[in-house]
């Protein structure tokens, strides 16, 4: 079963998600079903707040990208189809002394929209899975990129705010076209 994406000016996305406490089928189900509606849009990520939660939980899923990047999971680097899809709960993020990199971004709840946005290269996140275990990630590339993209959704922060005045300028009216899209589909009380 998949959840309905939120969109761009849907107040929950800008809503600083919960600490995860309850480690139950609850919040396992959960998970399966933000892994179904990120794969379903042929997503790489996806956060609680864009399935209309404001929760402390996130979804990353690089096996089917390009490996050009590095990692380690609890020291180790098991193969990436044995980790992925990655439930990340309660997640702290570090930054590891590193330059910082500008590329595209995209997000499922910005359809079709894509800027530029700067962001060090290298990250440590602290986690737990869904069965409460205690985990560290290190990685660099497009997955450090995506875990901090779903990081900040998780803070209320969108991939907009992180992107230079000019990048924001480039993406104004197709911001302007989703703005009235979500108004026009928000539900009526």
């Amino acid at each position: 079963m998949t959840l309905r994406i939120t969109l761009y000016e849907e107040p929950i996305l800008r809503k600083k998600g919960k600490r995860i406490t309850s480690f139950d089928k609850e919040l396992r189900d959960l998970v399966q079903k933000m892994i179904a509606t990120m794969r379903k849009a042929d997503g790489i990520g996806i956060a609680a707040q864009q399935v209309g939660r404001d929760l402390q939980v996130c979804i990353v899923d690089m096996s089917e990208c390009e490996i050009d990047f590095d990692y380690k999971l609890d020291g180790r680097r098991p193969p990436i189809d044995l980790i992925m899809p990655m439930a990340l709960i309660n997640p702290e993020l570090g930054f590891i002394e590193s330059p910082k990199v500008t590329s595209s971004e995209g997000c499922l709840s910005f359809p079709g929209i894509r800027g530029d946005v700067k962001r060090p290269d290298r990250i440590q996140v602290k986690f737990q899975d869904p069965d409460g275990a205690e985990h560290v990630l290190e990685c660099n590339g497009l997955f450090a990129r995506c875990v901090q993209h779903e990081v900040d959704h998780l803070n209320g922060i969108l991939f907009i705010d992180r992107m230079s005045k000019k990048s924001r300028r480039e993406i104004a009216t197709e911001l302007q076209e989703l703005k009235a899209k979500t108004k026009e589909l928000a539900p009526t009380d």
